[in-house]
C-alpha cells in the first residue's frame, strides 16, 4: 500500500488519551492552578511556539530540500518532532483556557487548609510529611506537590493547625495531625 494513504503513528494519540486521563479534572470541577503554575504553562507554550518550532521547521525544510523524503531520517524524524510540538501546544493551549487562576496568598497568616498551603502534618506512624497543595498541572510528589483532586490533599481540606484528620488509605485507616499550615506573603507592588 502507498505510504501516502497510511497513518503514521506511534500512539501519539493512545498518548495523548493517557496524559488526559492521569491529569482529569473532576466533573463539574474548575482547573484550579496557582499563578507560578500559570506562568510555566505559559513560558512553556511560548518556548514551544517562538523557539523550539520555528527551529525544528528550519530542518524539515532543509531536509526535505535533499530530495528522496522516504529515507531522510532529518525529514522524518523532524516532521515527528513536529507533530509532538504542535500536540504539546494544542494541550497547552486547552489548559491554559480552562484554567482558574487562585492566588494562595490571600489566605497569608490563616490556619485554615485552603488550596495553595503548605502543611506539615504527621502521620500515625510518626512520620513527618510536608506538602504543598497545588493544581492538577503543576504535580511534583517528588518536591512535596500533591494535587488538590488528590485523596491527602482532599483530606486535609479546611482542616486547621492542630487539628486530627482521618485518611482512608489502600492500606487502612490513617490518622494526619496538623503541625502547621502556611501560605506565601502576598505581594506588594
Amino acid at each position: 500500500m502507498n505510504k501516502a494513504f497510511v497513518k503514521e503513528t506511534d500512539n501519539d494519540d493512545d498518548d495523548d488519551d493517557a496524559l488526559a486521563l492521569a491529569q482529569a479534572i473532576p466533573a463539574g470541577a474548575k482547573n484550579y492552578i496557582t499563578p507560578a503554575g500559570y506562568k510555566a504553562i505559559k513560558d512553556e507554550l511560548l518556548q514551544l511556539i517562538d523557539v523550539e518550532r520555528p527551529e525544528v521547521v528550519k530542518v524539515v525544510h532543509w531536509a526535505a530540500s535533499n530530495g528522496d523524503r522516504s529515507e531522510n531520517g532529518d525529514y522524518i524524524y523532524g516532521k515527528r518532532r513536529l507533530r509532538e510540538i504542535d500536540r504539546r501546544i494544542r494541550f497547552l493551549t486547552k489548559r491554559m483556557d480552562s484554567a482558574f487562576v487562585v492566588d494562595p496568598s490571600v489566605h497569608y497568616g490563616n490556619d485554615q487548609v485552603f488550596f495553595g498551603a503548605t502543611v506539615t502534618y504527621l502521620n500515625k506512624a510518626g512520620e513527618e510529611h510536608t506538602v504543598t497543595i497545588v493544581g492538577i498541572d503543576e504535580l511534583d510528589p517528588l518536591r512535596g506537590k500533591i494535587s488538590w483532586v488528590s485523596p491527602v490533599a482532599r483530606a486535609l481540606t479546611k482542616a486547621k493547625e492542630g487539628d486530627l484528620i482521618t485518611l482512608q488509605t489502600p492500606l487502612g485507616t490513617d490518622e494526619l495531625e496538623i503541625l502547621s499550615v502556611e501560605y506565601p506573603e502576598p505581594i506588594t507592588d
